[in-house]
């Protein structure tokens, strides 16, 4: 993939201190802004590379790590599509969509890790209760969750992409396929009413044991207003499942790729409009207002935006899916593979080869630490001793 002319980051060099003045964002937010800007600089430090055969040296400045840098995704995103493999099911995957209606847009804002484990905690309890009822399923499902609260335009719009098994195993521990023909898991609009109802009756709880005064009429234009649940189009191979996730639980709010312009004052992004035949158009915002969107994307620190569930969670699935052995029938543990393997098996690309001979392979020798703020430094400086700085 050709490298983006504009960044994210770029926008927060221009206008990060004014948009800090003026909109007073959270400190994890400044946190972010700050890992963003630095990402892949001098600021902090990079490993220093030499080819064995022809002497190239080449210069890897470091990346800041965070779930919320455009940078900073990929290599994860294929880490966790391989360590995903081999929890598959051979069978059919559905993709479903669960998404909160506008109303609810000032408390996911104000509140964001109660609302969003209100909607993860009622979407697991509306598909287990039709899971558990014989007219619909009567077997035990499992399913993927990921978190997004962004629309195409940067605008706050939380829902959560659900992967899921076509059927489940039933108390002999059988699989049990759906009965929408492999088309669909439950009906949409069964689904949509007793969505709704679980997160209204959740939402009451918990704004009642938090003694958060609810917003005038918020139930009552809650019940009001449908609560879409989407059911995409039923997933093929079941490997092309975990590509297909994988793209959707790394996702950040806007990628590099799709900025157009950025100057010292706007923005322009291209998106695409679902509402009318998924067109491609522009959209040019002002950076502040531009940094003010995207951070309503930042998720709180800890926060866990991808979470596993039923027979595929952590504590369930080896119940059904085994291990993988070795040849003597042994359990193969699972190794956090090295970014440089990543690259290699999932990237098509060897970050070891020299990129100017071709033949010899790139050694570390040396490693330039991160460079201190200059408030550190000018500590530093005035609580120097007598020896050289």
């Amino acid at each position: 993939m050709n490298t983006p002319a504009f960044e994210v980051a770029d926008v927060i060099r221009y206008s990060g201190d004014e948009f800090i003045r003026k909109c007073k964002p959270l400190g994890y937010h400044k946190g972010v802004l700050t890992a963003l800007k630095q990402c892949r600089t001098e600021a902090l430090g990079c490993h220093i590379y030499q080819c064995s055969d022809c002497g190239h040296t080449r210069i890897a400045y470091h990346s800041c790590r965070n779930r919320h840098c455009p940078k900073c995704q990929q290599v994860d995103k294929e880490r966790w599509i391989m360590d995903r493999e081999a929890d598959l099911l051979p069978v059919g995957y559905l993709h479903m969509v669960f998404t909160l209606p506008e109303v609810l847009n000032p408390l996911c804002l104000k509140y964001p890790v109660m609302m969003y484990n209100l909607l993860f905690h009622a979407v697991r309890d509306t598909l287990f209760t039709f899971a558990a009822d014989p007219k619909h399923l009567g077997a035990d499902i499992g399913y993927v969750a990921v978190l997004h609260s962004w629309g195409q335009t940067l605008a706050l719009h939380p829902h959560l992409h659900i992967i899921v098994p076509a059927g489940g195993f039933n108390i002999k521990g059988h699989w049990v396929n759906a009965r929408g023909d492999g088309n669909f898991l439950f009906p949409v609009k069964a689904l949509s009413s007793v969505f709704r109802a679980k997160y209204r009756d959740g939402l009451k709880t918990a704004l009642a044991e938090q003694g958060i005064q609810r917003p005038r009429d918020l139930f009552e234009q809650m019940m009001l207003r449908n609560w879409v649940v989407y059911a995409k189009e039923p997933l093929g191979d079941p490997r092309k499942v975990i590509e297909y996730l994988g793209r959707y639980a790394h996702r950040i709010a806007i990628s590099n790729h799709r900025l157009i312009n950025v100057t010292d004052t706007n923005v322009t992004f291209r998106y695409k409009d679902y509402r009318h035949g998924n067109l491609q158009k522009e959209m040019t915002l002002g950076n502040t207002e531009f940094l003010r969107r995207f951070c309503m994307h930042i998720l709180p620190p800890g926060f866990v935006k991808i979470r596993h569930y039923g027979i595929l969670s952590s504590r369930r699935k080896a119940e059904y899916i085994p291990k993988p052995k070795d040849e003597n029938g042994q359990k193969i543990a699972r190794s956090k593979p090295a970014w440089q393997q990543v690259c290699r098996e999932r990237l098509g690309f060897d970050p070891e080869k020299c990129p100017c001979c071709g033949s010899g392979r790139m050694k570390v020798i040396g490693i330039v630490d991160p460079r201190p703020p200059p408030d550190q430094l000018l500590l530093a400086w005035n609580q120097r001793s007598e020896t050289r700085f």
